[in-house]
């Protein structure tokens, strides 16, 4: 960190003086305040830069009471979606001037989760971000009645508990919806377990596409988010195939199918659409690159944030946000062959 010329390290006041502001600007600047336009953020990102400003946490706990530390519960995390959702809250945290604790569960329960949370509250935290995609995690939170702020990532939330969540539901209908357009009458889905909230989403987001187009609804298969599923499944399908698209509950089982589809000889797209739901980094560069459904980790991240500083810092009520998914439409689907 560079030194001002009086031989100190740079404050709050000496970043105002160089960005030509005053100190409150600096601050809602720093504090990630939403009420500051864009020319003033980037003269003040400019003397932070150039100055080498680091707010000092442990005075502002000090001043705030607060332990500047937010508690992260998460799950799952060798999957992609609970993986990178972790870190698009803790980035969202860091920014935002706050320490993370992790907690990751080996299992999922209500004893698990009460452990870990009452772990958080021994650490006396601000508040608490739960990464537990499953269906009965928000009955549990919201039977805690906990005293700081607590936010179901993946949920929509409720009465007592706020939530931030990607809309699968959204997301499985752009998919289907893309292969109906193509032309598609026959369309299965290889679901997620249906224990876990996304999975459960996305197969009715398929259903309710089906149903409005009057098309079969009985296709219908669950992995378990594993590309080695997807492969297991891939090739009981290929033995006896009679959807001409397929929607796959996630990139990694899409992997696997497409694997087993290639040694059987069924060609994607020529004899069978597929999509998948992720937009995993890989996946463009699978063979053919995998049309998909985005999701935003990142921007999800900050709505999190977002709620989690509103009740925090000026007592905001329980709230809910959700983050639209985006179809990305790659070389896996095309019309199907009859048409």
């Amino acid at each position: 960190m560079a030194k001002t010329s009086k031989g100190r390290m740079p404050r709050l006041e000496d970043v105002a003086k160089v960005a030509g502001v005053s100190h409150q600007t600096v601050s809602r600047v720093v504090n990630n305040h939403p009420n500051v336009s864009k020319a003033t953020r980037k003269k003040v990102e400019a003397a932070i830069a150039e100055l080498g400003y680091r707010r000092n946490t442990a005075a502002r706990s000090l001043v705030t009471r607060r332990s500047q530390t937010i508690g992260v519960l998460a799950s799952e995390l060798s999957q992609y979606g609970p993986a990178n959702t972790l870190l698009g809250v803790e980035h969202a945290a860091r920014n935002a001037g706050y320490f993370v604790s992790i907690a990751a569960l080996r299992e999922v329960s209500r004893d698990a989760i009460s452990d870990a949370v009452g772990h958080f509250m021994d650490q006396a935290v601000d508040g608490i971000a739960v990464l537990v995609p499953h269906a009965d995690t928000l009955a549990v939170l919201e039977q805690m009645n906990l005293p700081v702020p607590v936010v179901a990532v993946g949920s929509a939330g409720s009465a007592k508990v706020s939530g931030a969540m990607v809309d699968q539901r959204a997301g499985a209908r752009l998919a289907v919806e893309h292969l109906v357009k193509e032309g598609h009458r026959q369309i299965g889905h290889i679901a997620g377990p249906p224990d876990w909230t996304d999975g459960a989403e996305r197969a009715e987001g398929w259903r309710a596409v089906l149903r409005e187009a009057g098309l079969d609804e009985s296709l219908l298969v669950e992995g378990d988010w594993s590309a080695g599923s997807g492969y297991a499944i891939g090739r009981r399908l290929a033995s006896s195939l009679t959807a001409t698209a397929i929607f796959v509950g996630n990139d990694q089982m899409a992997l696997g199918v497409l694997r087993a589809f290639t040694e059987a000889g069924v060609r994607v797209p020529d004899d069978v659409s597929l999509v998948g739901f992720d937009d995993q980094p890989e996946a463009e560069y699978f063979t053919p690159p995998l049309t998909t459904v985005r999701q935003d980790f990142e921007e999800l991240g900050r709505r999190c944030m977002d709620i989690m500083l509103d009740e925090i810092e000026s007592g905001a009520a329980v709230s809910s946000t959700v983050v639209a998914p985006a179809l990305v439409v790659r070389a896996s689907t095309a019309a199907p062959a009859a048409i």
